[in-house]
């Protein structure tokens, strides 16, 4: 499925350049992109200083004026980071401030605008933030075995007005210039016990991504968590309506994201639990996960004689319960807070994890998975995936580690020229892994579309070392088209063929 390319050769390419003396420190990145390898965004082309910036961190005061990266809370109303795998980067550029006038409070303020590529978004970013560690600040509180934190924050964005038509001919939007989002927080633990709660609103904000509604929004986030040696569990849940926040109204598309929604789903390591990956829907979901890890003893009957992991995870995600009450121009439609919408998405996986020897070690996966392909802009019924892995790992000896891991995905989907979807169908897959004096390493993997999809088959080899702090890749083979998902957000990427190199090093 891969596509004749223009030029052969494509290069991404970045070097990180920090100094530090005492308190003040200063940095630059410089990047280059000549020309962006496939499944980047090709407005990333040329070269040239993308971030920099001189700061001071003293016991009380921090300061930094240049590019910076800040979260406040879980991201709900703003978080400025970048992933250079999924090509983004919303760094502020601008001055970011942190005060903290006594131990366990911190006080932050910033101001700035967003990397847009080689410019900078034309929505001003503003916002403060603040925290304080009851445990700290009360005295009597010091040694308690209960520790509390509460935090607010507050995120607004200006931006120039424009004309956006309305619905209705000859009218066109009155748009707020000034959009505010706030939110504030809770920690609490208790030796083993932990809870976290989040709660966000957000002003009127009519932009691409609600096609210009004027609904304010709102977010929730809890998690409740309990560990002890050998048993840890969490529960995670959560509901977003109308949250995506962007500080250019009119920007579709990864970039420009002011907040960040955190997933509720896992992160699976494994190729086929990743095929249909899930991305956050900003515009409104709700959804609830469970992640639960048990080890059992050596000596017992089921740890046997090296001990047993077992890891079993499970989530949920759905639209909301709405009621349409018009179109561009309105307040959208109302929502049930506790009403729940179509399935977007669910799993439900079990890991065992059992060394059988003291130099072998398996483990064993099963997962199902049911994907809604709305999620993705496309119509269809649901995907409902089995995926069965093997994963054996053996150790020669300290330098020598042999691992051959095996997958196989049935799925009720079946191959439609209209949509294209290359995930489509039944698949197995193949890897073998060999890591001999502990710097070198070699494996060779294929994917096999066998039944009901388009016959695709994706082998794969690379060869890798590593010597100190550097690390150099090869490798040749096929790119599946499709999503590459990492924490909820994600980018597509082309079908490929072709040489991949990397190398990185620090010193």
């Amino acid at each position: 499925g891969s596509r004749d390319v223009h030029e052969n050769l494509l290069l991404n390419a970045r070097a990180d350049i920090l100094y530090t003396n005492g308190n003040f420190s200063a940095g630059l990145r410089f990047e280059a992109y000549q020309n962006p390898m496939l499944g980047f965004n090709s407005q990333y082309k040329g070269q040239g200083v993308a971030n920099y910036f001189v700061g001071y961190n003293g016991e009380r005061l921090s300061v930094t004026a240049g590019n910076f990266y800040e979260q406040f809370g879980n991201g709900m109303i703003l978080r400025a980071y970048e992933d250079r795998y999924l090509g983004l980067d919303n760094s502020l550029y601008g001055f970011n401030v942190a005060y903290r006038p006594i131990n366990g409070v911190t006080l932050k303020g910033l101001i700035g605008k967003q990397r847009y590529y080689w410019d900078y978004g034309q929505g001003l970013v503003r916002g403060i933030d603040g925290e304080v560690s009851l445990n700290s600040v009360i005295k009597a509180w010091n040694e308690s075995k209960t520790r509390i934190t509460l935090g607010a924050g507050f995120v607004s964005k200006f931006e120039e007005d424009e004309t956006i038509l309305s619905d209705i001919p000859g009218y066109k939007l009155n748009l707020p210039l000034n959009v505010g989002a706030g939110s504030v927080r809770m920690n609490l633990y208790h030796g083993g016990w932990g809870l976290q709660a989040e709660y966000a609103r957000k002003s009127q904000d009519p932009n691409i991504m609600n096609d210009y509604i004027y609904k304010t929004g709102e977010a929730l986030f809890l998690s409740g968590s309990y560990s002890q040696k050998g048993f840890s569990a969490n529960i995670q849940a959560k509901r977003v309506d109308n949250m995506g926040f962007k500080s250019v109204r009119g920007q579709s598309g990864e970039m420009l994201y002011i907040n960040y929604i955190p997933a509720i789903t896992k992160q699976h390591t494994y190729a086929f639990l990743t095929m249909y990956p899930y991305a956050t829907q900003s515009t409104g979901e709700m959804g609830i996960q469970g992640d639960m890890m048990l080890k059992l003893k050596k000596g017992t009957p089921l740890g046997g004689k090296y001990g047993t992991d077992i890891h079993f995870n499970t989530s949920i995600i759905t639209g909301l319960d709405t009621i349409q009450l018009g179109g561009r121009g309105t307040d959208g439609y109302t929502s049930s807070f506790c009403g729940t919408g179509d399935l977007y998405y669910a799993d439900a996986s079990l890991e065992i994890a059992k060394k059988l020897s003291s130099k072998t070690k398996l483990t064993g996966t099963y997962g199902y998975v049911i994907f809604n392909p709305i999620v993705e802009g496309h119509e269809g019924p649901l995907h409902h995936n089995h995926v069965v892995v093997g994963d054996l790992t053996y150790k020669i000896n300290k330098k020598n580690v042999l691992r051959i891991e095996c997958e196989w995905m049935g799925s009720d989907s079946k191959y439609d020229a209209e949509t294209d979807d290359k995930r489509a169908g039944d698949w197995i897959m193949g890897l073998v892994e060999y890591n001999f004096t502990s710097a070198f390493f070699v494996a060779l993997s294929d994917q096999y579309n066998y039944a009901d999809g388009n016959g695709a088959n994706y082998p794969n080899i690379s060869l890798g070392y590593t010597k100190g702090a550097s690390r150099f890749q090869i490798g040749y083979g096929k790119q599946r088209e499709g999503l590459i998902c990492i924490g909820g957000v994600c980018r597509q990427v082309p079908a490929s063929n072709g040489l991949t190199f990397s190398l990185t090093t620090s010193f």
